[in-house]
């Protein structure tokens, strides 16, 4: 799995070198945000089905013809696999959050993502949308700390942007 420090090491290694003063400063920086990355993976398992949920009524209300026949949210089933779904999101940046890198979400939720969604002609929309609402909704302090915040929505961006 990537962490900050396995590709670090790994982009030296393909380039034949040690790791040089800039590879070093960029893990020592992510090692000095880990407790903000640990209080957000914290906060965000206690509370993440709540999160979910939330997001994806955010993205229902907004996107509601998906639940009239013929269309990807039609039934029940469907729409509990699209809650399942931004749940499986969430979780996978809960995993980034406590790894330090995006690793979990390449690997398990972005690669091949885009494809699985057009083989099954479900539209990207509705997820990026549901993140969107997760990354709006996050509040310092109520939430987290503004530190564990930045960290979260980096990840929420990454996801967002990687599906969009």
């Amino acid at each position: 799995m990537k962490s900050v420090v396995t590709t670090v090491i790994a982009a030296a290694d393909a380039a034949g070198r040690f790791p040089t003063s800039s590879d070093l400063e960029s893990v020592q920086g992510s090692i000095q945000r880990a407790a903000a990355r640990l209080e957000a993976a914290e906060k965000l398992a206690a509370n993440l089905d709540n999160v979910a949920k939330e997001a994806y009524d955010a993205c229902i209300k907004k996107y509601g013809y998906l639940n009239n026949s013929g269309e990807a949210n039609e039934t029940q089933v469907k729409k509990d696999k699209c809650l399942r779904d931004i749940k499986h999101y969430m979780r996978l940046i809960n995993y980034c959050l406590v790894v330090g890198g995006t690793g979990p979400l390449d690997e398990w939720g972005i690669a091949g993502g885009r494809e699985v969604y057009r083989a099954l002609d479900l539209p990207t929309a509705p997820y990026v949308e549901a993140l969107r609402f997760a990354r709006t909704r996050g509040c310092a302090p109520r939430d987290m700390s503004a530190q564990a915040l930045v960290e979260y929505n980096a990840l929420l961006d990454y996801t967002i942007n990687s599906l969009s």
